[in-house]
């Protein structure tokens, strides 16, 4: 008289993508390291030109750190010294 659902078995059984979370951190994701904190990296001055020219876009902005892989503390240095030299006129 009463039909069994189908279903009942499969009702504990979810799909992969039902199980994220997003709390959950993203296993295949990885962060770069910063390429100015590491052993040996050249030291951030405003004299430095060289290196200030690589995180300065063609029109002439400061490129955002996303872009650049650099922490925050390292961006901070970057975009101090690159003010600096333009106000010296060196860039």
């Amino acid at each position: 008289m009463f039909k069994k659902k189908r279903n009942a078995g499969k009702k504990n059984k979810q799909s992969n993508f039902a199980k994220l979370s997003i709390f959950q951190p993203n296993k295949y994701k990885f962060k770069r390291s910063c390429p100015l904190s590491i052993k040996g990296a050249p030291e951030i001055n405003y004299k430095n030109i060289k290196l200030l020219k690589k995180y300065i876009s063609e029109n002439g902005k400061i490129l955002p750190s996303r872009i650049t892989n650099i922490s925050l503390k390292k961006q901070r240095e970057l975009s101090l010294s690159i003010k600096r030299a333009r106000n010296l006129a060196l860039i």
